[in-house]
């Protein structure tokens, strides 16, 4: 069987033009990462702040991964004449979660991946898509954020013992790391080749350290990096848009802000034999490896028929 539009019988006429028909509807293979969540601020000779986690990541393309070490997810049959709702979450900012991403329609169950936890200058690291990295702080351990169950892995916790470093967040296909004994690093995302070639998405934001020189790095897959004393004073670094990269945490000088989640994004493809979409808002169509491939780095609509 065909995981294609219908299930496809030997012998059926598949139609490559005009206007899609209940016998030929597509079933698109889809990635769906929401925004990051933000790194937390530092504190003036008090705390360093937590990375930020990535986006949920979920992801029905055959043979690859979802977020937090699952299997791809089923596919969905596009429905004639519904249009889908295509929901692009943003980043979040210093200390405030990533915005959920979604698609939804009138014949499935909206399929959402939820934002990812921020990092945090004076609370614990949130939960989220995947988990925010939890402060480095004198009084007490800063506690991570857990990551969503087949979207992401949680973050590290930080350190209360000298010199105080934050955890790294969380991120699609690893765990951030403590703070302890070094610099807590984000932890990577995952890889998927629906766009036409292999791309990493949703990194987990670094912790931030303000009494090393360096803070920790951010994952693979657009997670920003933590900073260090050296230079001091600097906002954490912001996870890359459109990648769902959780943002950098920052130092303990001078109250600096952390770095911002990275916008999220929603990608579709199906087979070339089958119709192009007659609905289209703001996402971008190409077509690469026998796939049309639709792109929405911000949030719009699509249908068929």
């Amino acid at each position: 069987m065909s995981r294609y539009g219908q299930r496809t019988r030997v012998g059926q006429a598949v139609s490559t033009f005009g206007q899609p028909t209940p016998t030929n509807m597509p079933s698109p293979e889809f990635l769906i990462i929401a925004g990051g969540g933000g790194g937390g601020n530092g504190i003036n000779a008090a705390t360093n702040g937590g990375g930020g986690g990535a986006g949920g990541y979920r992801c029905s393309v055959v043979g690859e991964s979802s977020g937090g070490g699952a299997s791809a997810e089923n596919i969905f049959t596009a429905g004639q004449a519904v249009v889908y709702t295509v929901t692009v979450g943003a980043g979040g900012a210093s200390n405030a979660n990533g915005v959920d991403s979604s698609i939804a329609g009138s014949n499935i169950s909206t399929i959402t991946s939820t934002g990812g936890g921020r990092g945090h200058g004076t609370n614990a690291g949130a939960n989220g898509g995947s988990g925010g990295g939890g402060k480095g702080d004198s009084v007490g351990i800063g506690t991570n954020g857990t990551g969503t169950a087949a979207q992401g892995f949680a973050g590290g916790a930080g350190s209360a013992t000298n010199p105080f470093i934050s955890g790294g967040g969380g991120g699609a296909g690893a765990v951030g790391t403590a703070g302890s004994p070094s610099s807590g690093v984000g932890g990577a995302g995952v890889a998927s080749s629906i766009s036409g070639s292999s791309v990493t998405r949703a990194g987990g934001g670094g912790g931030g350290a303000g009494l090393v020189a360096t803070g920790g790095a951010g994952g693979a897959g657009g997670g920003g990096a933590g900073r260090g004393n050296s230079p001091s004073g600097l906002a954490g670094v912001a996870g890359t848009a459109n990648l769902g990269g959780g943002g950098g945490g920052a130092n303990d000088s001078t109250s600096p802000a952390g770095g911002a989640g990275g916008k999220g994004v929603v990608i579709l493809r199906y087979p070339t034999s089958l119709a192009v979409a007659t609905t289209l808002t703001v996402g971008t169509l190409t077509t690469s490896g026998g796939y049309h491939i639709y792109t929405f780095n911000d949030s719009g609509t699509i249908g068929w028929g």
